[in-house]
């Protein structure tokens, strides 16, 4: 911390909001109130990436720790669900009543009556990892997975290359050319679009390939605008073409993969002409991009989360990196493929199992299951749900199937705790809501997904009215539930203790960065933890051996429902503050057809729901898609409900991920 005035300190933090970026920051604290937010000065001490500046989102993201919706106490319920009417209270009384809601829940039902609703994407390592999951662990509660987001991703990645770190983003550069899959930089870790930007100037190709012209595409040599959920025959195709024009890299693939022939087999019904008609694509552009990828070396592919987003997500990633096997992109500087860089983090964020202890044995219940769960339907959990205890999340407009959610929220049967930094739309319906600090009021360690790097979360400011950081809120529950003091301790002194052994754990104390420059290539550096140390094609043993591609167009339903990722928001997160326009975007081609223009109100709808809406009509969406922002609140339109209505709790293909891009609706103009 450095004295700026006698009024004012600066100091130097990070941000861990749920971008691959991870920036380093200077807040300005002035008589003990932020200020100002920018990028911190470029030292040893700060992600590289950064670069000296942030995005706007964070910019102004004081106007969040201040806002007028911060919780400020703890609050009871005292009216209806979701009527928003509270008492305030007191920790210690609000405390006591979860401690024996809990017991009574325990005592008639078991731990699986309680459902501990963890996210906290947005929050550093311990604040993620520490006390909170351990003490529902303790309790032998079912652990919620974070399917709803990068599970498929992840799992596909293993899959295919077991333990191998991602690609160094910063290797970029090198690159002669670059396909970014299912992702767009833009929005979503602005500084890797900033390095694409660079390598164009150096003359390297760019090739991208969304549903949209994203600001990325936008800056591409070439766009492959492809139907939603059609990625893994894109990909198939490409395999093909590479197999019919001596472009698999016949040396690498003998030494270096395994179910290559399995994997070409099923290629080989996808010709180009068959994949454009399905992919909705010129043919001449699946060959131009299967040119590129043979004929430019090295190639960096940097894969995103949209893939995953389907019915066929698992197939999607599982089947780009095989192209990229096939094709031997790997073994030097500028080669391979980014996906996350999180496993490069070691440090040990878990609370050691207290000796002479049984672990319980614990269920495991999908996350975007937990609706069914809550609205007790038959054969969803075989018990009732009586405590749901939400933190860091906000079920109501994240979680796909949004009407189901919040039939389960609504239920006066189960008990419902938040704990969270504002009043959002899950919180409406919770009978405790605890005050939560944002990253700015406490100590952290962060690490990052993009990039591989590690910083020191500083607590700027004091934590704002009652707030309670994710660890005190652990303690004081786990005291109220007689746990040890000791074992749940969440004083300064241990989380400072934790930072410090997990930073001296990684990297010098000089550094941020846990990987030097040209240390990370894969097949040279870091190796697919299989037994063979082979990317693997073909996997018999999985849920998923090869890909494959299940069509779920609708001809009752013609359009496909995008809600992805916006400059405004971090999933939901300041969508009370700063919220996107609440716009339906369609393609000219599907407005023409039903009459609409921009500025007319339009009825989206499907079996599932229906909305009213302002519609832009936009070039940009390619013609049978529609968009949605992401992220928006249930106040942002009228009727309260958001994209995620449209969303079923269908499952994708491997990991039991979400499939928020499987929505077909049409729509009409309403009748002035």
């Amino acid at each position: 911390m450095t004295t700026v005035s006698e009024s004012e300190n600066r100091v130097i933090t990070a941000c861990p909001l749920d971008c691959p970026d991870t920036c380093s920051l200077e807040v300005i604290v002035t008589d003990g109130r932020i200020t100002r937010i920018d990028a911190a000065p470029v030292t040893e001490l700060t992600n590289p990436l950064t670069d000296g500046w942030i995005c706007k989102k964070v910019k102004h993201h004081a106007r969040r720790v201040y806002s007028a919706e911060r919780i400020m106490t703890p609050l009871i319920r005292v009216g209806a669900k979701g009527s928003g009417e509270f008492r305030v209270a007191s920790w210690d009384e609000a405390v006591t009543l979860i401690a024996v809601q809990i017991r009574h829940a325990i005592a008639k039902d078991g731990p699986d009556s309680i459902l501990p609703y963890l996210y906290n994407s947005s929050a550093g390592k311990l604040e993620q990892k520490f006390l909170t999951p351990h003490l529902f662990e303790r309790l032998g509660c079912p652990e919620i997975e974070h399917t709803i987001c990068a599970g498929t991703m992840t799992a596909a990645w293993k899959q295919v290359f077991g333990n191998m770190l991602s690609a160094d983003p910063l290797d970029v550069v090198h690159s002669r050319l670059v396909v970014v899959w299912g992702a767009n930089p833009g929005i979503s870790g602005t500084h890797f679009m900033q390095q694409l930007t660079e390598i164009r100037k150096s003359g390297a190709q760019l090739v991208v390939i969304d549903p949209r012209r994203t600001t990325s595409a936008a800056r591409a040599h070439l766009h492959l605008a492809l139907r939603p959920g059609t990625d893994v025959v894109l990909a198939y195709a490409i395999a093909r073409w590479f197999a019919h024009n001596n472009g698999v890299d016949t040396e690498f693939v003998k030494r270096h993969a395994t179910g290559v022939d399995e994997f070409l087999a099923a290629a080989d019904e996808w010709t180009i002409e068959r994949a454009s008609e399905v992919c909705g694509v010129n043919g001449d552009d699946i060959v131009r991009l299967g040119e590129l990828i043979c004929a430019l070396r090295p190639a960096m592919l940097r894969v995103g989360w949209g893939m995953e987003r389907n019915r066929n997500g698992g197939s999607a990633h599982v089947a780009a990196h095989a192209v990229w096997v096939l094709a031997g992109q790997f073994g030097v500087r500028g080669s391979g493929v980014i996906g996350s860089t999180s496993s490069a983090l070691q440090a040990q964020t878990q609370v050691p199992w207290p000796v002479g202890v049984e672990r319980p044995q614990r269920r495991k219940m999908n996350m975007n299951r937990v609706g069914r769960v809550l609205r007790n339907e038959p054969g969803a959990w075989h018990v009732p749900a009586k405590v749901l205890i939400v933190q860091g999340a906000n079920p109501a407009v994240t979680a796909v199937d949004q009407c189901g959610m919040l039939e389960g929220l609504g239920r006066d049967e189960i008990f419902t705790v938040v704990h969270d930094q504002v009043m959002t739309d899950t919180a409406l319906f919770a009978d405790v809501v605890l005050p939560a600090t944002t990253h700015f009021e406490v100590d952290d360690l962060v690490g990052s997904y993009g990039s591989f790097t590690v910083q020191r979360n500083v607590a700027v400011i004091a934590p704002v009215g009652q707030s309670k950081s994710n660890n005190e809120f652990a303690s004081n529950l786990a005291r109220a539930l007689d746990f040890s003091t000791d074992e749940f301790d969440a004083s300064a002194a241990r989380i400072t203790a934790l930072i410090d052994h997990g930073l001296k754990h990684q990297v010098a104390e000089s550094s941020a960065v846990l990987r030097g420059p040209d240390s990370t290539v894969q097949f040279r550096d870091t190796w697919p933890s299989h037994p063979t140390r082979r990317a693997q094609l073909f996997s018999p043993e999985s849920e998923l051996p090869l890909p494959t591609f299940i069509d779920r167009a609708s001809s009752e339903y013609p359009l496909v429902l995008l809600s992805s990722a916006t400059a405004f928001t971090v999933n939901s997160m300041f969508g009370d503050t700063d919220p996107p326009a609440a716009i339906l975007k369609l393609n000219p081609q599907d407005a023409d057809a039903r009459g609409v223009v921009t500025g007319d109100i339009v009825r989206v709808y499907n079996t599932r729901s229906s909305i009213n809406i302002e519609i832009a009509v936009d070039a940009t969406i390619r013609s049978g898609v529609c968009y949605l922002p992401k992220g928006l609140w249930r106040r942002s339109i009228s009727g309260g409900l958001t994209a995620n209505s449209f969303v079923t709790d269908d499952l994708s293909d491997l990991a039991g991920g979400a499939c928020f891009n499987d929505a077909c609706v049409d729509v009409e103009k309403v009748s002035q």
